[in-house]
């Protein structure tokens, strides 16, 4: 019966960490324009970074470690007319390019539903096994 709770807690751990990765894909496509963060600085894409545990019994689950800050410069673009733009005329843009979020949101999206089925046949596998031992 362990087996199957350890097997239900991993696909939470797994659904939690999928969800936090949605979230930030969203963060990510809110913030495509966004030229001036509170920083002052162009918002800067946010990724997160797994991590895989082992519990005592060997079974190994995933969580996010933490969540880091893409530092790769976003394009800078001429629009001299833009609030943001130094004497040149260029902005300086985010550097969330939508297709690469839009591929990290169906990956991410595959692995959450995935996750949510073996949590499903996990759940109604210990339901199961309840109902032998009575």
């Amino acid at each position: 019966m362990s087996n199957l709770i350890s097997g239900i807690e991993m696909s939470a751990n797994a659904l939690a960490a999928h969800k936090l990765q949605m979230r930030l894909i969203s963060e990510n496509i809110a913030n495509a324009q966004t030229t001036k963060a509170p920083n002052g600085k162009p918002y800067q894409r946010k990724v997160p970074v797994f991590e895989s545990l082992l519990d005592e019994e060997g079974v190994s689950s995933v969580h996010v470690k933490s969540i880091r800050t893409d530092k790769t410069p976003g394009d800078a673009v001429y629009n001299p007319g833009h609030p943001h733009a130094d004497k040149n005329g260029m902005v300086q843009m985010p550097n969330v390019k939508m297709s690469q979020e839009m591929v990290d949101m169906m990956v991410a999206s595959r692995c959450y539903e995935a996750n949510l089925k073996a949590f499903k046949i996990s759940q109604t596998m210990a339901q199961k096994t309840l109902q032998i031992g009575k």
